[in-house]
């Protein structure tokens, strides 16, 4: 599927991306789940390290059975996309603009989803055929930079990650994000609700 039809469809429907790092397969499914139960259409479980991998394929395994979709993030060569392409992964997510990532997701037809942090970026990945674009270090960022950089780029989708929560998330979507990228505040009630409020307003 084009990644724009992807992301639309599923970000369309919750503006939450669920990311769960550093979780042993038994954690990442209870998170997934437990995310899934909120609503969430999307969750990426990163692989920036290869003791990463049985997580993934724990979750992908469950989302298989659940008719979820599961990426994977932190996909920085094009060796990584082909493996979790292998794998099954739904989507992946980078930092960066990395050439040879876009390029292999651009020929394998994997819904990509690339990090930028520059308008120079955003240019190139517009340039390539992206719409929807991870702002990242939202955090450092900031939401006045998602209103910045839509005056000149308004087709651009972006989904604000790193350091969003439930405290900055709202912020961050009224600046014109179409997404967050949130981890932690999946397993917190309190966070949680105020998630389900900033979402549904």
């Amino acid at each position: 599927m084009d990644a724009a039809d992807f992301f639309d469809a599923h970000l369309g429907r919750s503006p939450i991306l669920g990311i769960f790092r550093h979780l042993d397969p038994v954690a990442t499914v209870a998170m997934c789940e437990r995310a899934w139960a909120f609503g969430v259409e999307l969750i990426e479980v990163p692989v920036q390290t290869p003791d990463a991998l049985p997580s993934l394929r724990a979750a992908l395994e469950a989302a298989r059975a659940n008719g979820k979709s599961v990426g994977a993030g932190t996909v920085t060569t094009a060796e990584q996309l082909t493996a979790v392409s292998d794998l099954g992964a739904a989507f992946t997510v980078a930092p960066g603009l990395h050439p040879e990532v876009v390029a292999e997701s651009l020929r394998l037809g994997l819904p990509h989803l690339p990090g930028v942090a520059t308008s120079t970026e955003i240019a190139a990945a517009l340039a390539q055929g992206f719409t929807w674009l991870k702002a990242f270090p939202a955090a450092q960022l900031g939401p006045d930079w998602i209103k910045a950089q839509l005056a000149p780029f308004p087709g651009v989708r972006f989904v604000a990650t790193g350091g969003v929560d439930a405290g900055n998330a709202a912020a961050f979507l009224a600046a014109g994000c179409r997404g967050v990228a949130v981890g932690s505040a999946l397993s917190d009630p309190d966070a949680l609700e105020r998630l389900r409020k900033v979402t549904s307003s």
